[in-house]
């Protein structure tokens, strides 16, 4: 793993190169971040030709350790305006580090409306024509391509993504070959498209060197007995992620009807608990635990049946439950599931779109609690009516349009599944990352320390593990093993890297799209929670999300 390949879609020169100093000990997120300040100009349109669309590899990411090999994708935001990295699941970045590539850059824009695919196997990278896959969905598409390429890992964008939706995001293949796991977030499915890019297909597979094989050996053995016996890999194995919901729900912080502060009287039937017996009594393709990635033994993904037992979607995940769900006032997983797979092969969000149709809902352009409403809005999305367009563009463009305050979103990114009056920690992360209302960048549901010094403590962790390519919901496995953390990196790169390399990991990536940002106009009122959560209670618990500018000023590096 030790190449840039870098493809211009002006000129379709496609070069690889060794990637600079600076670049070495650092991958992942933190690449995306030192990539973004170099190269792309902060002020440029996200669309247009300065953006660049990056895929970088963790510092573990095609090796067998345990959800170590996300795919991590970034560019400037055409929802936020900023910098933008979203992580997910599936095979193509274990398969593109084992053909080498540290990351993948593709710049500018073709001249002419032709759409591409790129092609890379061990004899390099080529761009193929792809004006005939143009339209379909990412089901469809990935079907064509294993066709064409019986053993692949594709990477691709649906409609959504080929319209330039702001809420666009970009699908990859999970270990079945389904185009089932999300870099969800931002818009990146769009800045895809901008670039007439249809997929990313690693037409085969290849292998990575360990440099000392015993060392990994030993430190691998130590990492998998810890992940694996960890009290929060068992949750997650059997309930999923769906396990949160009743956690949420308890705390009046799970969305209900456009986060209006309340606890969802349906919760019990949308739990983790609930999914799980709705699987197995269903069986069939059904599954209750199910690994997106090669060798994660948290597995904590899921199948979905129909009540013939053919799949509905995988996975079913708390952020698509509490949007699309509990947000919408639904509470019915047949229905929240057919949503979510609708969003799936359409190429779109589930959380930004949840959070548009419960503005839209709350603007009486649908009745929550109504599913056929939701129905009716993500068949305008697909169909491009122009409310289907608004709606595509996010929650705060609905808001906006629809003329309703109360709209779930920071710096143009809609909130994921938790009320900020009442998770205040979320609310903090929300509110400080770079990157708009973000989960990952630092989630906090309880904790024994202050708000604020919980979620900087998260959000340390994660840049982290975003960096190494590592799952987040590894980190109450190994948030005490940073030393066999780096005993890993060092084992598979041959390096001598100690615990402070790691901090400076941390501080680096999370300072790197700080500037960014700064230079993209940002200022610290950016870094703010909408007025309407601050002001407007929570009315069993008169709760506001209430931490003061200096507390969120003090969360910035």
């Amino acid at each position: 793993m030790n190449k840039i390949l870098r493809i211009n879609m002006k000129t379709k020169e496609i070069v690889y190169e060794s990637p600079k100093d600076e670049y070495l000990k650092t991958g992942g997120r933190g690449l995306i971040a030192k990539i973004m300040l170099a190269e792309v100009n902060p002020t440029c349109d996200p669309l247009g030709s300065e953006n660049k669309l990056i895929i970088a590899n963790g510092m573990l990411t095609g090796t067998n350790v345990s959800s170590a090999n996300r795919i991590s994708i970034g560019a400037k935001s055409p929802l936020t305006g900023g910098i933008k990295e979203s992580n997910g699941g599936g095979i193509t970045a274990m398969w593109l580090a084992q053909l080498g590539l540290k990351a993948l850059i593709v710049e500018d824009m073709p001249e002419d409306d032709n759409w591409y695919y790129i092609k890379i196997d061990k004899n390099g990278c080529t761009l193929e024509p792809a004006n005939e896959y143009a339209g379909m969905g990412t089901f469809e598409y990935c079907e064509k391509m294993i066709e064409k390429y019986p053993d692949c890992a594709v990477t691709c964008i649906g409609p959504a993504g080929e319209n330039l939706y702001h809420s666009a995001g970009i699908a990859t293949m999970d270990k079945e070959k389904k185009p089932n796991r999300y870099s969800g977030r931002g818009g990146l499915g769009a800045v895809m498209g901008s670039k007439k890019i249809k997929g990313i297909v690693a037409a085969e597979k290849g292998s990575v060197t360990i440099a000392d094989k015993e060392k990994f050996s030993e430190a691998f053995k130590a990492y998998t007995k810890i992940i694996m016996d960890a009290p929060s890999s068992a949750n997650y194995r059997t309930l999923g992620t769906a396990s949160t919901v009743r956690v949420t729900n308890d705390l009046t912080g799970l969305p209900t009807r456009n986060f209006r502060g309340e606890k969802f009287e349906h919760a019990d039937k949308i739990s983790g608990e609930s999914l799980y017996e709705f699987i197995k009594q269903r069986g069939g393709e059904g599954k209750t635990t199910h690994a997106c990635m090669p060798g994660c033994v948290i597995q904590c993904s899921n199948v979905v049946p129909d009540k013939d037992g053919k799949t509905i979607v995988s996975p079913l995940e708390y952020e698509t439950i509490g949007l699309m769900g509990s947000n919408l006032g639904i509470g019915d997983f047949d229905a929240i599931a057919k949503l979510n797979a609708m969003c799936n092969d359409f190429g779109i969000d589930t959380i930004e779109v949840g959070a548009a149709m419960g503005v839209a809902m709350e603007a009486g352009e649908g009745q929550f609690g109504d599913a056929s409403s939701a129905f009716k809005m993500m068949d305008e999305i697909i169909n491009g009516t122009v409310f289907g367009k608004v709606l595509a563009c996010g929650a705060t463009i609905t808001g906006k349009v629809l003329g309703v305050s109360h709209v779930p979103a920071v710096n143009g990114q809609a909130m994921p599944a938790y009320d900020p009056r009442a998770i205040k920690g979320m609310g903090a992360t929300f509110a400080t990352s770079p990157m708009g209302a973000d989960h990952t960048y630092g989630p906090v549901i309880k904790t024994d320390k202050g708000w604020a010094e919980a979620s900087k403590g998260s959000q340390m962790f994660m840049a982290i593990l975003d960096s190494l390519g590592i799952c987040m919901f590894t980190r109450a496995a190994i948030a005490n093993e940073k030393q066999l953390l780096v005993d890993l990196v060092n084992g598979f790169t041959g390096y001598d890297l100690d615990v402070d390399w790691l901090e400076k990991v941390s501080t680096e990536t999370i300072k790197d799209e700080l500037r960014f940002n700064e230079l993209a106009g940002f200022t610290k009122e950016n870094y703010r929670m909408p007025e309407s959560f601050m002001k407007t209670k929570i009315k069993s618990t008169g709760d506001v999300f209430d931490l003061t500018e200096e507390e969120l000023d003090e969360l910035r590096l």
